[in-house]
């Protein structure tokens, strides 16, 4: 590893894409070096990117010699506006598969946080030889919770928010996104209404996705016994967002599964616990 500092601006790429029908251009980030990669895939708050998503967990894995690739998902940050009418994780599972086959990466270990999870979780599915281990975080299978109604208080917040993108909607997000919101700064919140004011086509494109397909996240819960990746799942036990039994549902569903749960935690476990969430990803990839 170098002593460079890493930064959003000097790790940004794009790269054009094609896979079957879907051309596009992504942005992603291309962190450190190493044997081997991880990729992080964001999840689908408003204004999210990977770098946005994730640096608090970059440099411990490249500091321990894996490259790192962020990918901002199509009609997410810098990449490409897209409506998806379709199941969004299978889209972004293709957005990555292009991504991987464009930059030469054979194979990776995957992180994804909530959409991220559920798109983790196509690409296994969909290109099972291209997959090491699977780290999972607040989302992985669609589907309803046993026990909390749907949709979540979360959901709703982020629906409202993408409709009417104002400060005060985000704050209200964010107020249940996290368990202690005292982390959370006024420098944190413009930074973010920044972010999603700057493509308001992303915010726009999202909201039609919804009115054309609902469920933009299919259950696939049945199929989860198809993947044989080592799977490590980490949720909040006060996720407002993701309710804790999906994750109880993944393990039950996945070959080779274990679960970690983090107490006083919402739906960003690798933000809000990073430094353990970091030790836990470096020990699960490295044995």
């Amino acid at each position: 590893m170098s002593n460079t500092t890493l930064t959003e601006a000097s790790t940004s790429r794009f790269v054009r894409i094609q896979e079957g029908d879907l051309a596009l251009q992504l942005h992603y980030n291309d962190c450190g070096s190493g044997d081997e990669t991880v990729v992080m895939l964001h999840g689908s708050g408003p204004g999210a990117s990977g770098w946005a998503n994730f640096n608090r967990n970059i440099e411990p894995l490249v500091a321990a010699g894996y490259r790192v690739i962020l990918m901002d998902c199509p009609g997410w940050s810098k990449s490409d506006p897209i409506v998806c009418t379709g199941s969004r994780s299978e889209l972004n599972a293709r957005a990555l598969k292009g991504l991987m086959d464009a930059i030469g990466l054979d194979k990776a270990h995957l992180i994804g946080n909530s959409m991220g999870g559920h798109s983790a979780v196509a690409f296994a599915l969909a290109n099972p030889e291209r997959v090491g281990k699977l780290i999972l975080m607040g989302g992985g299978t669609g589907g309803v919770s046993s026990f909390v109604p749907m949709p979540t208080e979360g959901i709703k917040l982020i629906g409202a928010l993408y409709r009417q993108p104002t400060i005060e909607n985000l704050k209200r997000m964010m107020s249940v996104f996290v368990y202690d919101t005292s982390s959370l700064t006024e420098e944190l919140f413009q930074a973010r209404l920044d972010n999603m004011l700057t493509r308001r086509d992303h915010l726009e494109n999202f909201v039609k996705s919804a009115e054309a397909n609902p469920k933009q996240f299919p259950d696939v819960g049945h199929r989860l016994g198809e993947i044989k990746a080592p799977a490590l799942v980490i949720w909040g036990r006060d996720d407002r967002f993701v309710p804790l039994d999906t994750g109880l549902r993944l393990v039950a569903g996945l070959q080779n599964a274990e679960l970690h749960v983090f107490s006083r935690c919402g739906h960003w476990a690798q933000w809000e616990h990073a430094d353990k969430f970091n030790r836990m990803v470096l020990d699960f990839l490295a044995h």
